[in-house]
């Protein structure tokens, strides 16, 4: 796995992502995006590509394209993953196997 450093470049190509992550701290944007996801993409002016990364919950292709992990939190939180399941598919593994590496008995 290659290094991941969010620095103002990654930050730069991931505003439009970030600030549509960050406005889930808000229960409205949550019940909007709950009730009709795509409405609530379009509405933040998400481009096709980054709303088939938030379709796809595809966490690793959302850092790579300059999510902070932090806004990543917010959107994991808000649809039922938990941090567990998000690093583990950061490291393409299952929760299982990223369960393994940790000491953490019964954790999910």
């Amino acid at each position: 796995m290659t290094p991941y450093v969010f620095d103002l470049e990654r930050s730069a190509r991931g505003l439009r992502i970030n600030r549509f992550l960050h406005s889930f701290a808000g229960a409205a944007v949550r019940k909007r995006f709950a009730d009709d996801p795509e409405a609530a993409m379009l509405a933040a002016g998400l481009d096709d590509g980054e709303r088939d990364m938030i379709r796809r919950r595809d966490w690793r292709a959302l850092m790579d394209g300059g999510a902070s992990f932090f806004c990543l939190e917010k959107f994991a939180r808000a649809t039922g993953v938990s941090n567990p399941e998000m690093v583990a598919a950061f490291r393409g593994e299952t929760l299982e196997a990223f369960l393994r590496t940790r000491r953490v008995p019964g954790a999910r």
